[in-house]
């Protein structure tokens, strides 16, 4: 049987949606689109530089 004064007493409140918002928005996050539009912008610029399509 569940004792809901021992789980009441180990429950530890998430933040709050602003709070994660706020704390997420410091993060610099780089994702996959970020990462694939360097990767081909590099391969682009090496190629223009070697004089290939």
């Amino acid at each position: 049987m569940i004792d809901f004064d021992a789980e009441k007493k180990k429950f530890k409140k998430n933040m709050e949606f602003e709070e994660l918002k706020d704390a997420l928005a410091s993060y610099d996050i780089t994702d996959m689109d970020d990462v694939m539009f360097d990767i081909v912008k590099s391969i682009r610029e090496k190629n223009k530089n070697n004089g290939t399509i």
